[in-house]
């Protein structure tokens, strides 16, 4: 029993670039989440914003991902 939870930390899990990608998701939208918490004084108005921000995150990432490959991709 103890050896399978000292596996579990351990030994590394093989992730996929997609795998990564969906596990940026979640982590983007609690940063959002919490972020127009604090920030939005209607609660209201938060969902909207929340999303807003989470696409903007979101995408904004994939453009820096994307300028980043293609700078490689050049200089390689």
């Amino acid at each position: 029993m103890n050896s399978t939870l000292a596996a579990l930390f351990t030994t590394a899990i093989e992730l996929t670039g997609t795998q990564r990608f969906l596990l940026m998701l979640p982590l983007c939208l609690s940063v959002a989440v919490v972020y127009k918490t604090t920030r939005m004084k209607d609660i209201r108005a938060i969902p909207a914003a929340v999303l807003v921000l989470w696409a903007t995150i979101v995408l904004a990432m994939c453009a820096v991902g994307v300028g980043l490959w293609a700078l490689f991709s050049i200089l390689v």
